[in-house]
Formats: structure tokens, sequence, C-alpha cells
């Protein structure tokens, strides 16, 4: 762990290797059959504010409608 300057962290005893064991990974879980990725992309302003307003009319997040919106044209171009 780093240490930051102005933090005592000496009261904080070491896990121990059967604590660490136990211990599971905390965050969003997986939607579908696998995780989906973290990447970056360069989106035109006004396409990004036009997707988040149309993701908060359907209520949705602006990631996951993004995400629907590939996936749908993905399986059209498959199907043409």
């Amino acid at each position: 762990m780093r240490r930051r300057p102005g933090i005592d962290f000496s009261d904080i005893p070491e896990a121990s290797p059967a604590q660490l064991r136990t211990m599971r990974r905390v965050g969003r879980p997986p939607l579908g059959a696998e995780a989906r990725r973290l990447i970056a992309i360069r989106i035109d302003p006004q396409v990004l504010d036009a997707v988040r307003r149309e993701a908060k009319r359907r209520g949705l997040g602006y990631q996951s409608l993004i995400n629907d919106l590939l996936a749908k044209h993905i399986e059209r171009v498959r199907s043409a």
C-alpha cells in the first residue's frame, strides 16, 4: 500500500493470509456471460450530449445506451 504523508496507518493491523483468501473483489458485477471491458474512445461533444439526453429519457445510463446501440448495429450488419 502506498503511504500518504499525514495519514497514520500504524494502528491498522496487517491482514493475514487466511483473511486475504476470504476477501472478495468489490465492484460492478458482470452483465451477461463475461464482464464488460473498460475502454477509452473519443466522441464528438454534440453526439455525447445527444446520447446522454436520450439515455436520461429512457432511464438508462449513457454507456449502457451506447453499448445497446452498437450491439443492435452489429446484429443488423451481420444479418444483412
